[in-house]
């Protein structure tokens, strides 16, 4: 007489490199890396989660810069800017490994911190100005001409992450003053 074998146990643990997962929100509100890296659930989206995430960026920068204008100051950017940049190295490295993706496309985290080093500079501006800002980044974010694509592939990790957006950023700063110079 045969037994049926039991079903496999159901495991918590994260999956291997190979195995990339899709987050869900329960993912996301595992740890608080996860809902950082997520971009507060912006990079849930299945439909282009990197530009979800920019969008939700630019949304934040706006509405608090709006909101709390003599506290949201170029200075006070720049410490959030910086300290997001740091925390989110850390956040990034996590939720990657847990997802068995160094850079999952869910993690959205590096392009809300390289949108408001965007409009750090290019504020105060009009909605157009603005909307060119956020097109030029997402162009220079997407296509990754060097030397980023060169920075993604020789730094791995969170910092890895975090930096081609970072440069992405410096770049499209770069052309709109190119642009606005001619």
């Amino acid at each position: 007489m045969m037994h049926p074998e039991p079903p496999p146990a159901e495991t918590t643990e994260a999956p291997s490199p190979t195995t990339p997962r899709r987050p869900s929100a329960d993912f996301m509100l595992s740890h608080p890396a996860h809902l950082l890296a997520i971009g507060f659930g912006s990079g849930l989206s299945r439909w282009v989660p990197g530009t979800m995430g920019t969008l939700f960026g630019w949304l934040v920068f706006h509405a608090m810069s709006v909101r709390w204008p003599e506290v949201m100051t170029p200075a006070v950017w720049g410490v959030l800017i910086v300290a997001g940049f740091v925390i989110g190295v850390w956040a990034c490295e996590r939720t990657g490994r847990a997802l068995g993706v160094p850079d999952h496309g869910a993690m959205v985290w590096d392009e809300i911190v390289a949108i408001w080093l965007v409009m750090l500079f290019v504020t105060p501006a009009s909605f157009k100005a603005q909307l060119a800002a956020f097109v030029v980044f997402r162009f220079f974010d997407m296509t990754k001409p060097p030397p980023i694509r060169q920075f993604e592939k020789r730094f791995k990790g969170g910092f890895g992450v975090m930096g081609d957006d970072i440069l992405a950023a410096f770049f499209t700063l770069l052309a709109l003053a190119l642009w606005r110079f001619w």
